[in-house]
């Protein structure tokens, strides 16, 4: 329970600029290989899998998906009986009843995610001021995307020798000032993956990072696909433009 609350924090600090401090020049992104970059790029339905065990284990303690339902964990890959259970395990307010009451009931398939705070004072007020931003769409909300935040989940690396770095503060090689309050979110084994694969905090931030992908762009393979027919129709259209332009100026020319 302490790990997990420790890596919700740590993430939390990780996506908000408030923490930084100027201690040196952030590092350069490097460019990840990821399966669902390009023009045929799909996403891993294992990885996404274990992208969200990671989500619920780590980061669902402050961070919210609130533009997801749980029936679109159907998309990557969960049986519906999965989907029902996973939905069920929450708890969700609805209301209000007959009485004019607000009630609690178990999650339905088609509820969304639900908040792990009731409202943004709570939020503030369980993380020392910080509200801690909704993950739905933050791959898309950060530049470098994909890219950046596997970095950042992977960069705490041990300072340079000329880097102070003061007490409460961590050392993370992608952060801008290269300077956080929070530590590590991802540690080894810090989760026990469904399908036994190995919890390392490369694999881990990997995973996540697709899942949070997803979450971003849930469309993303169906229009890679339309794009392709689009393609594909255009070619032979070209084609067959250029084979009646030929037979209609064969005798002109």
């Amino acid at each position: 329970m302490y790990k997990a609350l420790s890596g919700v924090l740590g993430l939390l600090m990780l996506l908000s600029p408030s923490s930084t401090c100027a201690a040196g020049t952030t590092a350069e992104v490097p460019a990840q290989v990821w399966s669902f970059k390009g023009l045929f790029g799909t996403f891993s339905r294992p990885s996404l899998q274990r992208g969200y065990q990671v989500y619920n284990e780590v980061c669902a303690g402050c961070h919210g998906l609130r533009l997801v339902a749980y029936r679109n964990l159907a998309e990557i890959g969960f049986s519906e009986k999965q989907v029902k259970k996973i939905a069920a395990s929450m708890t969700v307010k609805d209301g209000p009843n007959d009485e004019g009451e607000m009630f609690e009931r178990p999650g339905r398939s088609s509820d969304r995610f639900v908040s792990p705070f009731p409202n943004k004072q709570a939020a503030r007020s369980a993380n020392n001021g910080a509200y801690p931003p909704d993950l739905s769409l933050i791959v898309k909300a950060r530049i470098g995307g994909a890219d950046y935040l596997y970095s950042l989940l992977t960069g705490y690396k041990e300072p340079k020798k000329v880097t102070e770095v003061p007490e409460g503060m961590y050392y993370n090689l992608y952060y801008p000032g290269q300077l956080i309050a929070m530590p590590s979110p991802l540690s080894e084994d810090g989760v026990e993956y469904a399908d036994k694969t190995k919890a390392t905090v490369d694999q881990m931030a990997r995973d996540v990072t697709t899942f949070l992908a997803w979450t971003a762009e849930p469309e993303l393979e169906s229009r890679k696909r339309t794009g392709v027919k689009v393609l594909l129709f255009l070619i032979i259209l070209t084609g067959m433009l250029y084979a009646v332009k030929r037979k209609i100026w064969a005798n002109i020319h």
